[in-house]
């Protein structure tokens, strides 16, 4: 076969996982349209399908190995000619990925995903070309916004957590290749960049021996056409006042703060490896909630880590009651292998972490919905994203709602909207799932 007839083939893919994940998937698209492949939605008039895995926790392997199972059926029935499964699942499960899934073609190993092209090549026999140097990333997400990945991997070895093991230390990518990256987003025509990375208030240390993540976002807020940045993750201990303070001045900055707390209890947060303690922890939520009112603050939970006894979830609850979390989600904990939180003693079981979920989302929900019903009748300038043509509905989000993650608002076009606007909408009502406006 040849280069010609090789770039006939049509690609699509299956993406799994966080942003992180997202932004891996599409740069290889990038690289694989750049080579002449045709990029597709659709997995069934498609050649060859990527799978990008994620496998932070069991379920997300579970999830990812359901849609390889699936993949394979198509590619036994006809549909399919080529599997490639991408992402941290067949990192973690390198060794036994081929006698699991004998159907599947080639496994990508996180520092592979820039050979993308060359694997391909070797799957149909095509003499190598060029590596492709010079692509723009695929946007698998409404073309208003779009993720920037500011590092991978991580240092801080929470008890609990993959990911150092999958992804290795925390590596900072540089602020000159980060800036031009948004540049082309945003000639591209997006509005929005997400910063993502499993630490975000670690960017630069590595790299340039000091935090620089005020520093990368005063260069990002030069880029003339972009209009909002939006930082996920902020690790409660690297979250300091001058950063919130930069957050609270810069008016391209989203006041909107997503800093996973993970729990309150002194002993459940010792064993956590997490590095504040209860009075920290509080002391920066006040500040956040006192201080700097006009932020959103979302957070994350687990429930039924090991040692949670009634007492310690009690303390959780009353915590959230307390503080009323703009938004915040709450996880069951995952036994991983290789975790030093797998060997611990004292595991909750299956069915009282599942009571527990139940019992804090009920709370947190309650909360979520006095919040938002308290905004009705406020007026929120909105960045359009999509329009539902099964409503005749327009959906956007705003500073303070953080896209996929949150709610959305949703009005009715007065035909002089179109995506990638940012317009001023009154909310008028909430339906559990998404606000309703009207344009101003």
């Amino acid at each position: 076969m040849t280069k010609e007839e090789l770039c006939k083939k049509v690609i699509s893919a299956i993406s799994l996982g966080c942003d992180k994940n997202k932004v891996d998937l599409e740069k290889m698209l990038g690289m694989l349209k750049a080579y002449g492949f045709t990029i597709s939605d659709d997995i069934y008039s498609s050649d060859i399908v990527i799978v990008n895995t994620c496998a932070f926790i069991q379920e997300a392997q579970e999830e990812a190995i359901m849609n390889i199972i699936e993949v394979e059926k198509l590619k036994e029935n006809g549909v399919l000619e080529k599997i490639i499964v991408t992402g941290c699942f067949p990192e973690r499960n390198y060794s036994s990925m081929k006698e699991n899934f004998p159907t599947v073609d080639s496994y990508l190993r996180l520092k592979e995903n820039d050979k993308i092209c060359e694997i391909i090549e070797n799957l149909y026999g095509v003499d190598h070309s060029k590596p492709i140097k010079k692509y723009e990333r695929v946007i698998t997400n409404y073309p208003s916004y779009a993720y920037l990945k500011i590092s991978d991997g991580c240092d801080n070895v929470c008890s609990y957590c993959t990911i150092p093991r999958i992804r290795g230390r925390y590596r900072s990518y540089p602020i000159e290749d980060l800036v031009d990256e948004a540049k082309n987003l945003v000639s591209r025509g997006v509005k929005e960049i997400i910063l993502v990375a499993q630490d975000s208030t670690r960017y630069g240390e590595d790299l340039y021996g000091e935090n620089k993540l005020i520093d990368l976002c005063d260069k990002l807020s030069k880029i003339k056409d972009l209009k909002w940045i939006r930082i996920h993750y902020l690790y409660p201990e690297k979250t300091t006042e001058d950063l919130l303070k930069y957050i609270s001045n810069n008016p391209k900055m989203c006041n909107y703060l997503d800093v996973p707390l993970q729990h309150i209890d002194n002993d459940i947060l010792k064993s956590m490896r997490r590095r504040v303690d209860e009075n920290e922890t509080r002391q920066l939520v006040n500040k956040i909630k006192y201080q700097f009112p006009q932020m959103a603050l979302r957070t994350t939970f687990i429930v039924g880590y090991p040692g949670e006894t009634k007492k310690n979830f009690k303390k959780l609850i009353n915590f959230v009651k307390e503080i009323e979390f703009d938004y915040a989600g709450f996880f069951i904990y995952s036994r991983e292998p290789n975790t030093s939180s797998f060997f611990m003693k004292k595991h909750v079981s299956k069915f009282v972490k599942k009571l527990r979920l139940n019992k804090i989302n009920k709370l947190q929900n309650s909360i979520v919905s006095k919040k938002a019903k308290s905004l009705l009748g406020q007026e929120f300038d909105v960045l359009v994203d999509y329009f539902d043509e099964t409503t005749g509905e327009y959906c956007g989000h705003s500073q303070k709602l953080s896209p996929t993650v949150d709610f959305g608002v949703r009005f009715v076009d007065n035909n002089i909207v179109k995506c990638g606007d940012i317009i001023k909408v009154k909310v008028y009502d909430f339906d559990g799932s998404d606000f309703k406006g009207e344009i101003i």
